[in-house]
């Protein structure tokens, strides 16, 4: 070894003194009807898009973080994130609930500037979403515990005031038709994380902002804003 390699990266299990190993982070883009059109686009319905994040932008609930270099438009996006517990491959609908382990909150962090620079020049997204300490996640809750949160309300506030509030019954493309069309493309593994896209009200934050969210039946998450590094 000519440097000591990284320890796993892994996320807290709500309830247990286990932790989830973190594999992949596959993040779904425009999958709420309503952020599409704040964004100025049109939803994706015939089938949806992804992009990803590496395993070192996970960040736990409750830290607090430097508001991040290059951008002057950070933005928030609440999420219900799906953890895979079994692999498998071209997965069926009606099968593919067997494959989740549980449920977390998340939010997918974004350097809206930088992405929406990208987008204009029909460039991926990578400065604008995968940047470290940008893919933050609760403690995830066995499905076996609280089922499939189908229709949950899902809300983040910042400084106390709604800036997001709607349900998972929104998503365009539920969890269990993301996880049979990602199956189509890759071998899905245990410790995969689907960030399933955010609804409307996603906005900027600045330095000693404090980001809350909740999803019903699933947790809450934290999110404090620190100076610039």
């Amino acid at each position: 070894m000519i440097f000591t390699p990284p320890e796993t990266v892994s996320a807290p299990i709500d309830g247990s003194d286990d932790r989830f190993p973190i594999r992949r982070i596959f993040c779904v883009g425009r999958n709420y009807e309503a952020h599409a059109k704040e964004m100025g686009v049109v939803a994706d319905r015939e089938a949806p898009f992804y992009f990803m994040k590496g395993n070192y932008a996970y960040c736990p609930s409750g830290a607090t973080i430097a508001y991040p270099p290059g951008t002057a438009n950070y933005h928030h996006e609440m999420e219900l994130v799906v953890a895979i517990g079994k692999g498998g491959f071209r997965i069926a609908a009606d099968k593919a609930l067997d494959h989740v382990y549980g449920y977390a909150c998340g939010l997918d962090m974004t350097r809206r500037d930088l992405q929406t620079q990208a987008r204009e020049k029909q460039r991926p997204w990578d400065l604008g979403k995968d940047f470290e300490d940008s893919a933050v996640l609760s403690p995830i809750v066995p499905s076996s515990r609280i089922g499939h949160p189908a229709k949950a309300a899902i809300a983040l506030t910042v400084n106390g005031a709604t800036k997001q509030s709607s349900s998972t019954a929104e998503l365009i493309h539920p969890v269990p038709a993301l996880i049979a069309h990602l199956s189509q493309y890759y071998h899905l593994q245990p410790g995969d994380l689907i960030y399933t896209g955010t609804p409307e009200g996603v906005g900027p934050v600045k330095p000693g902002d404090r980001i809350e969210g909740v999803i019903e039946g699933v947790g809450t998450i934290a999110l404090t804003i620190g100076p610039a590094e």
